[in-house]
Parts: C-alpha cells; structure tokens; sequence
C-alpha cells in the first residue's frame, strides 16, 4: 500500500547542527528513520535557509540560518523533499533562498513553495506512486518572506490565486495536499480564520490541508472528504525548553490512494529535542496519553461556539503583548500601557477607533501594507 509521510517544522540548530552536517540519521531520528525510508514519498518543512555565509535581513523576530552542509541529514534520512514556503526563508535574503534550492536539488531533494518570483514559489510540486499522481502547494501567511511578482520569496497565501492552482490541477492529481505555513505559535487549536480559511481550501478542492509554524501538536479535523491538521508540532528543532509542547509532535501518514478507496490518515507521536537530541517515538504510555488528548481536542473544535471561545479567551490574555506591539515605542510606554488610565488619557477615543478602522478595514489595510512593504514609511 502507498504511503506518504509528512513531517513538521525541521531547523538544525542547538545540539542537532552537529548531527546534521554529519549526517547522521540514526541519531536524528532513531525509530523514526524506519518510518521516513520506508514511505513511498516523504515531505518536511525546511524551517530556515542552507547558508554559506551570514546575510541577514531586517525584519521583526528571529533570524534563522544554518550552514549549507545541514543538508546531510535529510538527505541520509530518505527525505525526498521539503517545503520551503515560510516565515524564515528569506532570513538571508535571495542569496540566503537561491544556496538552499541548489543545495537541496545537489542532495536529490526537490522543493515546493518557494521561487525567485511569486509564479515560480507557487508552483506545486509533482510526484508519482503507482500510477496515483500526487500534487504539493505549499503557502505561507504574509510575513517578511513573501515572493511577489519581480522578487524572490515563499509563496503567500492569497485564496484566490490558491483557489485558481487547485482548480487548475485538481482534475490531474488523485491527491492534492497543501502545507499551510501559518497559525498562532503555541496555540493547540485554530482561530475562526484559520479554520475557514483550510475547510475552504477544502471546498476548491485539496484533499488534505496540514497546518505547520505553530510549534505545538494541534488538532485533526475531518471535513467533508478531507482532512485538515491544525498543526503538526516540530519535528526537529532544539530551542525554547521553557515550552513542553515545543518538544512534541507526529508525523502524518496518508495511505490507500487507491480509487474507491477512502484516504486514510494516521498519526505518529514523538518528542524532540528534549533530554537528547533528535526525535524518537513516545514511549508507549506516553504516546497513548497523547493521542486520547489529541482526540479531546479535535473533539472540541467540532462543538458549537468552541473555536469561537477559545479563541477570545486567548485574545483576552494576549491583550497586554499585542498593545505593545502597536502602542509601545519603548520600554517605559509598554509599562504604562498595562494602565487602563493612561491609555485613556494618553491615546483617546478618538486614536483608537482611528487605529481600529486603519487596522481592520481593507482598503485602509492594503495601504500600510503598501507602505511597509516599499518602505516608504
């Protein structure tokens, strides 16, 4: 039987750079490896550049790099190909995107989702199991990677050009998979948006829609005759010890693409750079722990209200952090901005309806968009 297997985010840094330029798969991936030579096709996503030397951008966040020679490990773990559509792409600029494409082909690695223009990043890639041809688009929300019409970059998610790609292709594929690079870091569920946003590329006509960039194990949700995975964890990527759910995550494994057939999705539970680098299955009390819990929560999503409820909840607690982003120049404004007085007085009615409107209507939207983005501000 066919299979295909889908790993989450991979960045070879802290204690798996070492283990990556050595190539050394066993290590990497202990009893996951088994799992990665014996699909029949095996697609991560590559969550920063192959870089000969430092040419960092500017830009708000981290900057990710690592050196070219990390391509050793997937290459000796079988991995055929990797999605390059995401927020850290272009970290080191065109130079930064261009070594990667070239590393990985030299590797035998194919990529999807990113290009030296928008036309090239949005192009899916093809593959081949038995006669059963499958198709890959990979997206990435708006951030500091996006590809346009004359610059390079990771393919944007933009519903009606994704929309036309699909239906493009759709007639062609027996299956077609997106890996949509976007949603709230270490948030287990989907907001309102993310989840129409995947049921409607569902709608048009993708089979399968895997959410990755979350760093934490999601939620699984059937709808109509697709799958959509709100959020597949790491998979290798040795950072943040603070956050138990950034240790953990699982491989997603597609099988009976036969005709007639329903498409059957499973799940394969592990840690990761956790007391050791790499990624190795849970144990199998662990594992089973964590799929009743995936099962509660995928559970949840399907209740009324609930995507909804959590959502505002999570709102209501990230309410001080977002007002510094836009409200705080600096560290003694971002203090008095916990203040509910000094907002008042300080900024007004007035300015915050401006900034509502400015921020929430779309015209007004795509304008500052237009600015930040030709710096013309």
């Amino acid at each position: 039987m066919p299979t295909i297997v889908i790993g989450g985010d991979v960045c070879p840094v802290g204690r798996n750079d070492s283990l990556f330029k050595e190539g050394n798969a066993s290590s990497i991936f202990s009893d996951l490896l088994d799992v990665f030579r014996s699909s029949d096709f095996s697609i991560v996503n590559l969550e920063c550049p192959l870089i000969e030397s430092k040419s960092p951008i500017k830009k708000n966040g981290p900057t990710l790099g690592v050196e070219s020679a990390c391509v050793n490990g997937l290459k000796n773990a079988g991995i055929n190909a990797v999605t390059l559509a995401n927020n850290h792409i272009m970290d080191h600029g065109i130079k930064g995107l261009r070594n990667t494409i070239e590393v990985c082909r030299n590797a035998g690695i194919q990529t999807v989702g990113a290009g030296m223009n928008v036309k090239e990043a949005g192009k899916p890639l093809y593959h081949s199991i038995e006669n059963k041809k499958i198709g890959i688009i990979g997206v990435a929300e708006n951030e500091f990677s996006i590809a346009e019409e004359d610059s390079a970059g990771a393919n944007p998610l933009n519903l009606y050009q994704t929309s036309q790609v699909i239906k493009e292709n759709r007639s062609d594929l027996d299956l077609l998979i997106i890996l949509y690079h976007g949603g709230k870091e270490l948030y287990e569920y989907p907001s309102p948006l993310l989840a129409d946003t995947c049921r409607f590329l569902i709608e048009t006509g993708a089979d399968v829609v895997i959410v990755q960039h979350t760093h934490c194990p999601g939620t699984i949700e059937e709808y109509q005759n697709g799958y959509i995975v709100y959020g597949q964890g790491n998979l290798i990527f040795d950072k943040y010890k603070s956050q138990p759910a950034f240790r953990k995550g699982f491989l997603v494994m597609l099988t009976s693409l036969s005709s007639g057939k329903k498409l059957d999705l499973q799940i394969i539970p592990y840690v990761q750079s956790d007391k050791f680098p790499g990624a190795k299955r849970m144990a199998a009390k662990d594992e089973a722990e964590f799929l009743q819990m995936m099962q509660k929560r995928s559970k949840q999503i399907s209740e009324k209200g609930f995507i909804e409820e959590s959502w505002n909840k999570l709102c209501e607690n990230k309410k001080q952090a977002y007002l510094n982003r836009i409200l705080g120049p600096n560290r003694i404004i971002k203090k008095l901005n916990s203040y509910y007085w000094f907002r008042k007085l300080f900024y007004g009615d007035d300015f915050m309806l401006r900034l509502r409107n400015t921020i929430t209507c779309e015209s007004h939207h795509e304008v500052l968009l237009t600015l930040f983005k030709k710096n013309m501000l």
